[in-house]
């Protein structure tokens, strides 16, 4: 039987920020990460490209936590104690710098993710966590002293304190039920939308800078850059509304009615006002070419169908009628939906009401804490899962 001080269940980017922080915390203290597969830190290698997504440059708690569907409320407070300030100096102490792109997702100035990974190993070394690999887990025992965990190859060990990072795994999950838990039953977040029968499908490729995307019959909907693509739709506006109408989107088994206001800053009655005038002013020319509304150009043609070609003069009033609704509430039927890439995310997770989170401790079981994804908590694509990462894995390994 092996004995440790904090063992922690799990070697992505939460757990090895928990052994980290625990091991600094008490420098005496006997640390280990057991990670059942043979890769350490799998997600931070594939995230942004293979660049890592490290943060996002949003130094304000109370905007900060406004990109996470699930766990806002509960992580204003530790936000304050270690945000995305406190992740870059933590890296900058370390020699890794990180730059902001205009979208503000901060990467290594390297634009390698293995610059993050070997920041954390190299600490791991440094501090002495010791680290386990393919060790996988079969049972979890709370015990008078801590937690007794024994191993497929009858390995047994022993912990005074358990931090569970295991992410979205189902093995997580069981864990912490068995502990007394509840879990809120995962689904996936972060998707892009199939839209089968899209009339756009041709303009793959294609993207807006600002569109709204709304689920019909729902207050869900998201302004910002939207992607045409040859199975539907993506680009942050998409992906957005994935996030945080993640759960009615699973209930509905992804067959929904999504409507597309092309231009949301400006008004049905602006739009139509606007077509008004230009057939006034230019009788003559063809509403394709005259373009009022600045969209790409074969977006264009496709939306006004048979009038493309038409001079102004001879499309009646109820055809412009008809084109500024389109512009306005334009109707597509999603019909499943995509990853996004490898990078992907689930809602779900241990109920936050169990959860102490000034400490990430359970209120359940004492000396049981947790870090990272297997919370109910969930971010937008930007670098704020890997955010929620870092934060809960100090935290509890500090507590």
């Amino acid at each position: 039987m092996m004995t440790y001080d904090v063992i922690v269940l799990g070697g992505g980017a939460a757990g090895f920020f928990a052994a980290l922080a625990a091991k600094r915390a008490h420098p005496d203290a006997k640390v280990a990460i057991l990670e059942k597969t043979a890769v350490l830190l799998s997600k931070v290698r594939v995230s942004g490209g293979g660049r890592c997504n490290v943060t996002h440059a949003c130094f304000d708690p109370t905007l900060l936590v406004k990109n996470y569907p699930r766990g806002s409320k509960e992580l204003i407070g530790p936000f304050h104690r270690f945000g995305p300030q406190q992740t870059v100096e933590w890296f900058q102490e370390r020699g890794v710098e990180l730059k902001t792109e205009d979208d503000g997702r901060m990467f290594p100035i390297t634009d390698n993710s293995e610059t993050i990974i070997d920041c954390l190993v190299k600490e791991a070394k440094k501090l002495g966590v010791e680290i386990f690999f393919r060790e996988r887990i079969e049972t979890i025992e709370k015990t008078e002293n801590g937690f007794t965990l024994v191993g497929r190859e009858n390995s047994i060990f022993q912990a005074n304190k358990l931090i569970l990072a295991t992410g979205s795994q189902a093995d997580g999950f069981a864990f912490a039920k068995h502990l007394g838990h509840t879990i809120q039953e995962p689904v996936p977040s972060l998707f892009t939308f199939n839209v089968p029968n899209s009339p756009l499908h041709e303009l793959s490729g294609i993207s807006f800078e600002s569109v709204q995307i709304a689920l019909k019959g729902s207050s869900f909907s998201q302004t910002g850059p939207l992607l045409i693509t040859h199975f539907g739709f993506s680009g942050p506006a998409a992906l957005k509304l994935s996030a945080f109408a993640a759960r009615p989107l699973n209930e509905k088994n992804y067959e929904v009615e999504l409507l597309i206001d092309w231009l949301p800053h400006l008004s049905l009655e602006k739009v139509h006002q606007i077509l008004l005038s230009l057939k006034q002013k230019s009788p003559q020319k063809s509403l394709f070419s005259e373009n009022p509304f600045h969209l790409p150009k074969r977006f264009w043609k496709l939306k006004l169908g048979p009038i493309d070609e038409k001079k102004l003069n001879d499309i009646s009033l109820k055809e412009l009628n008809t084109l500024s609704q389109q512009l306005h509430q334009d109707p597509y039927q999603v019909k499943g939906k995509t990853t996004h890439k490898e990078e992907f995310v689930t809602c779900g997770g241990i109920n936050l009401k169990e959860v102490n989170f000034k400490t990430m401790e359970s209120k359940l079981c004492p000396g049981l804490y947790f870090a990272g994804e297997i919370l109910d908590i969930d971010g937008i694509t930007g670098g704020f899962n890997f955010q929620n990462a870092w934060t809960t894995g100090f935290i509890a390994g500090s507590s």
